[in-house]
């Protein structure tokens, strides 16, 4: 009789727990109100190659702002070629201040990867960067959005090969488990990223590096999520 109640218990837990993170403490607008937005990443989030308008945080504050979400500012600390170590040293040099953002996406990984390291090494050093990223967050995991890593083997540098592919598949199956883990919300973008070689206007002219175009239909798989922030 004891192990059935415990059984029956363990199926009722699984029957209710939600899949994804749900937003319980959402952000109240008002005529006037202004919002924080906070960018952490590598060159996927400075928009290498492109115009400042054309990355991907821009073009989400502005599309959010067309339906009433409007940011003072959006504040981004990436650069191009970071691994996750030099994330979290830049995010210290940084010396930010505010640690009540009222929205933090995260995307880091591909230069860990690009560089030969292993998944395992990854999963420790992301994991401490989404601690970090909650934090900024005002420890409120539900206004914190991870973007999965886009493929760089579907563009002219990366010549469709497989083993790229296969890389970022490894890395990006380690992120979404330890994000939603965390319950955070995961934005996967990647299959939009494999469109690149046979659309060549998703990459942009250096051949390598997503363009303002491909980061636009990224905003359209992220601004769900972060238009459930607010209220």
């Amino acid at each position: 009789m004891f192990r059935l109640i415990i059984l029956f218990t363990c199926l009722s837990w699984n029957c209710t727990k939600k899949s994804s993170p749900s937003v319980t403490d959402p952000i109240t607008m008002s005529k006037d109100s202004t919002f924080s937005y906070l960018a952490l990443g590598d060159s996927y989030t400075i928009g290498e190659s492109v115009k400042e308008a054309e990355r991907f945080p821009n073009q989400l504050a502005d599309s959010l702002a067309a339906d009433g979400i409007k940011f003072s500012a959006v504040k981004i600390v990436a650069k191009t070629g970071w691994t996750t170590d030099e994330l979290d040293n830049g995010i210290n040099a940084a010396g930010l201040t505010n640690n009540n953002y009222d929205m933090v996406t995260l995307l880091i990984g591909v230069n860990n990867q690009y560089r030969g390291r292993s998944v395992e090494d990854y999963k420790p050093s992301f994991t401490a960067l989404l601690q970090r990223a909650i934090q900024f967050a005002g420890g409120k995991k539900e206004r914190v959005i991870v973007v999965s890593i886009p493929d760089y083997a579907y563009t002219p540098f990366g010549r469709g090969q497989q083993s790229i592919s296969q890389g970022i598949d490894q890395y990006n199956a380690a992120n979404e488990s330890i994000t939603k883990a965390m319950g955070v919300a995961y934005a996967q973008i990647t299959p939009i990223s494999r469109e690149g070689l046979n659309d060549p206007s998703l990459v942009a002219g250096d051949g390598l590096h997503p363009s303002g175009k491909q980061y636009g239909r990224w905003v359209g798989v992220i601004k769900p999520i972060a238009k459930a922030f607010f209220k």
